[in-house]
């Protein structure tokens, strides 16, 4: 009697890249990550640049769940780019809290491991009221994000994942020492993970780009967060120096951060069974070779 297939066994670091939902769940994003060699990918499941909160169809979300679980493909969401948990302006928060609501059921629905989701910024309308506001905007982001989070708490339940901003503007959490604060905020709770951008924490004063600082810098984000804290690391490289406070992705290896820093990345203890997803220019392109360069980078 043949013995059952025995399942392929994890691996370390799936890598992927953001994938278009275009002609649905199952037929545009899945199919879009099967033909680029996705081990795991990352989707918007709405409008990336504005409100409306789109409904799933329950026949396509089982279709897409059942596919990608037999696949042992990692899925995640990305919030749309307006949420803003800091906002002064009621209705901006407002609409903010909803659409992260929303974005967790819908992981929940489609079997995402979690929903990558911006630190935020607040309006610093003078040098006297900079503090002030800045506390206001915490307690927002305390008050609106704590409720979700005790909503998802389940363990099988996705993860909400922080993402610090490369530091434009008046951010809330920019880069990886302002994590301390934010998850002090939501009372470092369980189902409240990391998602590192290496282009957001090098723009923000992260040294990349010099031999160690990528280990040093996973040391801290351990150190702030605890492990097991970080779940999704965002690899892009930058078109602007380090401390640039600018977000201009880069192909890997032909940007300032360089190769090195994600050849250290891909083997530091913290990044074990954390999936590594492209958003760098072209990399859902066929012919692209972010993803087979990553794959060849990471520890087997």
């Amino acid at each position: 009697m043949p013995r059952p297939a025995q399942p392929a066994p994890a691996l370390r670091n799936p890598v992927g890249t953001h994938v278009l939902v275009g002609k649905g769940l199952v037929a545009g994003a899945l199919a879009s990550a099967e033909e680029l060699g996705c081990e795991t990918f990352q989707v918007f499941v709405g409008n990336p640049r504005g409100w409306a909160l789109s409904p799933g169809k329950p026949a396509e979300d089982a279709a897409f769940r059942a596919a990608t679980a037999e696949r042992g493909l990692r899925v995640f969401i990305h919030a749309p780019y307006l949420v803003n948990l800091g906002s002064p302006t009621a209705s901006t928060y407002e609409r903010s809290v909803a659409t992260v609501a929303h974005n967790l059921r819908r992981a929940a629905e489609i079997g995402a491991e979690g929903v990558v989701v911006h630190t935020g910024s607040f309006v610093e309308p003078s040098a006297e009221e900079g503090e002030a506001r800045y506390a206001a905007a915490m307690r927002q982001v305390r008050d609106g994000l704590l409720p979700l989070l005790d909503a998802v708490a389940g363990e099988s339940a996705p993860w909400l994942l922080l993402e610090p901003t490369a530091g434009q503007g008046r951010s809330l959490c920019a880069g990886v020492e302002d994590l301390t604060a934010y998850l002090d905020a939501l009372d470092h709770h369980p189902k409240a993970g990391i998602c590192l951008d290496t282009c957001h924490v090098f723009a923000a004063g992260a040294p990349l780009d010099e031999p160690g600082g990528a280990t040093a810098t996973l040391d801290r984000v351990v150190e702030i967060g605890g492990p097991g804290r970080l779940r999704l690391v965002h690899a892009n490289d930058s078109m602007d120096v380090r401390g640039a406070f600018k977000d201009r992705h880069q192909k890997l290896g032909e940007g300032h951060i360089g190769l090195g820093a994600f050849e250290e990345l891909l083997a530091h203890p913290a990044t074990d069974g954390v999936p590594f997803v492209l958003e760098t220019p072209g990399s859902r392109d066929h012919g692209d070779a972010g993803i087979g360069l990553l794959k060849a980078m990471r520890v087997s």
